[in-house]
């Protein structure tokens, strides 16, 4: 999976070499952002569940370099407040439930490529490049079907599996690759953007060795997100 790095990679060169052939841009753009996160974790053993909510938003920074033929490029980059986390689909007919949200610093580097109008209409873009994500807390949800005495039956858990019922997450620093398609209407009071963006980890939030219960515990985010920016440079 990490070998799906390269493809981003070489498209953050690219643009870099683009740079030394198209016409300069000095453009600097600065603003908020917020959205929408539908999550889950990509289990191995796999855990059957439902996509978990929950709430994004940060800061974000833009620098346009260059425009070479109808390719406008740039680089950006966020620090945003995210939540993750995976909510359980167990079938065993007592209407349990199980949910664990889990709370991250995520800063994107993402290469910014963009058709359409410069200073005043519409413009279409892609970010893609890595993202790391630094754990700062979580809590988990957990639901007795039928009233506050049902045994919690942790024989009857999504394929049997308990172990990720109260486990501590061991690895506090995420990684992984991130893209989005989205729009940007270009005002004199400053640009609105909406985007969809897609997050695959590549490390996982419990240990992997043989000796632990899961060989993969990732990440993966499908966000909905509108975005505020303000050129302070053109």
């Amino acid at each position: 999976m990490k070998r799906l790095l390269i493809p981003i990679l070489a498209l953050l060169f690219s643009v870099t070499a683009m740079a030394q052939v198209g016409e300069l841009r000095s453009n600097l753009a600065i603003g908020c952002n917020g959205g929408y996160n539908l999550s889950r974790v990509d289990f191995s053993p796999t855990i059957k569940q439902n996509l978990q909510p929950g709430f994004t938003g940060g800061f974000t920074m833009r620098y346009t370099t260059e425009k070479y033929f109808a390719l406008i490029c740039a680089a950006q980059i966020e620090v945003n407040f995210a939540q993750r986390g995976w909510n359980e689909l167990i079938e065993d007919g007592s209407n349990n439930t199980y949910s664990r949200t889990t709370n991250y610093i995520e800063v994107p580097f993402f290469a910014h490529l963009g058709w359409g109008e410069e200073e005043r209409g519409v413009q279409f873009f892609v970010n893609a490049g890595p993202q790391f994500g630094f754990y700062l807390s979580n809590n988990h949800e957990e639901h007795y079907g039928y009233s506050d005495e049902y045994p919690w039956d942790e024989s009857k858990r999504p394929n049997n599996i308990t172990e990720q019922y109260g486990k501590a997450i061991e690895n506090k620093l995420e990684y992984g690759i991130a893209g989005g398609l989205g729009m940007e209407l270009k005002t004199d009071i400053g640009n609105f953007l909406i985007e969809g963006r897609y997050f695959f980890g590549l490390s996982d939030m419990f240990g992997n060795s043989k000796a632990d219960p899961f060989g993969r515990s990732a990440n993966t985010t499908i966000t909905a997100k509108v975005s505020y920016l303000i050129d302070i440079t053109k």
